[in-house]
């Protein structure tokens, strides 16, 4: 016979898994907008504005839990790393929004001249790395959760290649528009990072620091 807790944590781990096919959903269509030039701020501005609602959705839950049941051990660390999940989640959507926006704002500077092998790379490793968080939350696999590591320092190098690139390009609204775009992916590579910590905590029990 299931524990009401147990019923009540199957409600939250839907919603965070839920809240991760959207918010893969954002930053796989901001990503894809700004590459090709194309507005799609409308449809990225509602994503993020429902990862927001869920999130709320998720605390609520976590908190309604800890006060009716008092969970100890594995269920209150699953409990605390569904919170810290949701908000990283919620965190692809705002950094999902903030492409979009830029796109928009300075349209057309997703056709600009530039090391385009890099911005590609880039975007192709931090969608990969978004795919990998939701994948290993579902799974709640903690070795592929684990992979988010070597993955992300390879963002991070190609992120401080281009920078130094750019240091040596002339500044031009292209410039600055570019610029936005590989930090926003590069925050969004962290917060896949943190996810991965989380769920190698759910899976383990052992808090693991892999950024």
């Amino acid at each position: 016979m299931s524990r009401l807790l147990d019923v009540g944590l199957e409600q939250l781990t839907t919603i965070v898994i839920r809240m991760g096919e959207v918010g893969q959903r954002a930053v796989n269509v901001a990503a894809e907008g700004f590459m090709e030039a194309r507005d799609v701020s409308e449809e990225v501005y509602e994503l993020s504005e429902l990862l927001g609602t869920m999130t709320v959705s998720a605390e609520d839950k976590a908190f309604e839990l800890i006060v009716k049941y008092q969970p100890v051990a594995s269920d209150l660390r699953i409990t605390n790393s569904y919170i810290k999940i949701a908000y990283d989640m919620e965190r692809y959507g705002r950094y999902a929004w903030d492409i979009s926006f830029t796109q928009k704002k300075f349209a057309g500077c997703g056709e600009s001249v530039r090391p385009s092998k890099l911005v590609e790379r880039m975007t192709e490793k931090t969608l990969q790395m978004v795919d990998i968080s939701v994948k290993a939350l579902r799974e709640n696999d903690g070795e592929l959760a684990k992979t988010l590591l070597k993955t992300e320092r390879e963002v991070d190098k190609i992120y401080l290649e281009y920078l130094d690139v750019l240091s040596k390009t002339p500044s031009t609204t292209n410039v600055v528009c570019d610029v936005l775009f590989v930090r926003y992916l590069e925050r969004i590579a962290d917060h896949a990072t943190y996810i991965g910590e989380s769920i190698m905590y759910i899976a383990t029990g052992e808090k693991m620091n892999i950024k």
